[in-house]
């Protein structure tokens, strides 16, 4: 009896001692808190989602805290003032800047997305789709010069309409009132994200007709960046990140599509769960998230094709991908 009362004594002491090291002021310093700045919210960005509602980052020893910026350039101008230390943005923000007189450059370290998570949408189900069917139709783009018009404008040449002639681009609706202006009834055909496109095609507003994604094909399409300074000053906190991103990653690859639903609810709260579900299936169904964050050169020189093609950078202002993009941590990471 004395000897069993000594080891669940010793067993008692381990246990206060493991709380007092917990609790204590070096452990508590051990998390990082990380500010993030995502450029939109949509559920096109899924497996971020993930690794903050599953823990990923805390169990990484990260506090993270989210805000929207609402374009690529209020993203930009966060991270070069200070206000934010890790931004979800498109890659061609970091050839903007690494192209400016700015003396803060930023490096992608991390991918999300695989390519465009935009859909086609009809205001009719069309079964055969050509994509001569949008001759002379006006269409819901996105802001211009944005990523998501370049993209769409890219698609068009590859089926051979010219963007400026043969359709009708509205690139004059702000991204909140996109989904208001269509059910007035305005334009033919657009383009929406997830949750958007399985809501409408739940109301029968709107039917989905093909994947730009899945027309263009790979290309790294958002990508986590920071600036060399952070990056250079914060390797560990660049890799917990990295980490944190590749197992959400992997999770969201096969996770039940309910099980996504219920992970991404708090992050969409006005949407049904099942939407959420249906909306999550379809993106892991054309392959829109990437299984790790690693990037390839390849997907980065095709997106600069894509920039070319719409006239938002020069040919001759091509930059090397070593220049803008570290892989190391997401590498490492895999």
């Amino acid at each position: 009896m004395q000897a069993l009362f000594k080891i669940i004594f010793k067993s008692s002491l381990a246990f206060i001692a493991g709380l007092l090291i917990v609790s204590s002021p070096i452990a508590q310093a051990q998390v990082k808190n990380v500010r993030y700045s995502e450029v939109v919210r949509s559920l096109f960005y899924a497996p971020a989602y993930v690794a903050i509602s599953r823990g990923f980052f805390k169990a990484e020893g990260l506090s993270v805290t989210m805000t929207t910026a609402q374009g690529g350039d209020k993203s930009v101008a966060a991270l070069l003032s200070n206000a934010a230390d890790i931004a979800l943005v498109g890659p061609e923000v970091a050839v903007y800047v690494h192209n400016s007189e700015s003396p803060d450059k930023l490096k992608i370290f991390a991918g999300l997305t695989a390519t465009d998570g935009f859909i086609l949408m009809s205001r009719q189900k069309i079964v055969n789709f050509d994509w001569k069917m949008l001759k002379g139709k006006d269409i819901l783009g996105w802001r211009e010069g944005s990523t998501p018009t370049l993209f769409l404008d890219e698609v068009l040449r590859m089926h051979g309409l010219d963007p400026q002639r043969d359709v009708h681009i509205a690139n004059n609706i702000a991204v909140p009132a996109r989904v208001g202006s269509w059910i007035s009834g305005q334009n033919q055909f657009g383009i929406f994200q997830e949750p958007d496109v399985s809501t409408m095609e739940r109301d029968g507003t709107a039917f989905a007709v093909t994947s730009i994604g899945k027309e263009i094909g790979p290309v790294d399409y958002t990508v986590f960046v920071a600036t060399d300074k952070y990056i250079r000053e914060n390797p560990d906190i660049i890799q917990k990140w990295s980490n944190a991103i590749y197992k959400a990653e992997q999770w969201s690859a096969t996770a039940s599509a309910s099980d996504l639903g219920k992970t991404l609810q708090e992050f969409f709260p006005g949407v049904d769960e099942k939407i959420l579900a249906s909306a999550a299936q379809r993106y892991r169904t054309l392959k829109i998230w990437k299984s790790t964050p690693v990037i390839d050169p390849q997907a980065m020189n095709k997106f600069q094709d894509v920039l070319v093609h719409g006239k938002v950078l020069d040919n001759a202002k091509r930059v090397k991908f070593e220049d803008i993009a570290n892989m190391d941590f997401a590498r490492k990471a895999k």
